[in-house]
């Protein structure tokens, strides 16, 4: 996820997506706009699409916490997602890249030591539970509520992945669009779920809109495509070969400075 979600921000279901497209932004533009739904059967039944999306992930229950099924579609997709990107990884290291950063290879290493980033909410560690819990209603308040009492699990097989990418000698980082203040909360997090690469100040960003740091030269004000591009045009000028950037959201993976990008899914919700 990129950025703190506004408080009214979209729900990105799929179907919904699939169908509608811009429409989420057309709210109250001229009904000339091709965008806006002119009729009620143009838009899916909200009640259809989350129970879509609760089949999707294989919800399970225990108690009131509900829990994606790792026999799910969701976590099926997932792994031939990341089983590419081993692969990609596995070559690029091979190719040049011998995680000591000693030579570089066609891909532009030159020299530079390899590293990966990861986006941290539903790609690194499921907000399926708290979405639910919330109604798919975001709000700063019930996500810092929701955090400094639970742990979000691991999204299916990212943590092996990373851990076995952080055992090749790849460098391991973090970009992430919460807010400065969740830093404990999110290192706690992922500790705690298996991630073994150390999140630390130097390997986790998050969005710090009181001290913007200095290479962003959009400060404060970044979108999110600029805060995350910018912060992995930063780690490259670390002495970093990003070869592989993963993220849940398009904005996650925009704006370059990655040899190769993974969309991981996300029908939940869409952040622009």
């Amino acid at each position: 996820m990129p950025l703190v979600r506004p408080s009214r921000r979209s729900l990105a279901l799929a179907a919904a997506a699939a169908t509608l497209g811009a429409a989420f932004y057309g709210v109250g533009a001229a009904t000339a706009d091709p965008s806006v739904p002119r009729s009620d059967k143009q838009i899916p039944n909200l009640t259809n699409v989350v129970n879509d999306i609760k089949a999707y992930y294989g919800d399970t229950t225990v108690g009131s916490e509900h829990y994606a099924s790792a026999d799910s579609n969701y976590a099926r997709q997932l792994a031939g997602i990341e089983a590419k990107a081993k692969s990609d990884l596995a070559h690029a290291l091979k190719h040049g890249k011998d995680a000591k950063g000693a030579k570089g290879d066609k891909h532009g290493g030159h020299g530079k030591k390899p590293a990966i980033v990861l986006d941290v909410d539903d790609t690194s560690v499921l907000t399926y539970n708290y979405e639910l819990e919330v109604g798919f209603n975001y709000t700063p308040a019930s996500n810092q509520a929701y955090l400094d009492s639970k742990d979000m699990p691991p999204v299916f097989g990212m943590d092996t992945l990373t851990n076995w990418a952080a055992d090749q000698g790849v460098e391991v980082f973090w970009i992430t669009g919460r807010p400065e203040a969740q830093r404990a909360d999110t290192v706690r997090n992922l500790t705690a779920v298996g991630y073994t690469a150390a999140p630390d100040t130097a390997h986790l960003y998050l969005k710090n809109t009181a001290t913007p740091p200095a290479y962003l030269a959009c400060g404060a004000t970044c979108t999110t495509i600029e805060y995350k591009s910018g912060t992995r045009a930063h780690i490259e000028s670390l002495g970093y070969d990003i070869i592989g950037n993963f993220g849940d959201q398009y904005s996650d993976l925009s704006g370059g400075h990655a040899d190769k990008s993974y969309k991981l899914p996300n029908p939940m919700y869409y952040l622009p």
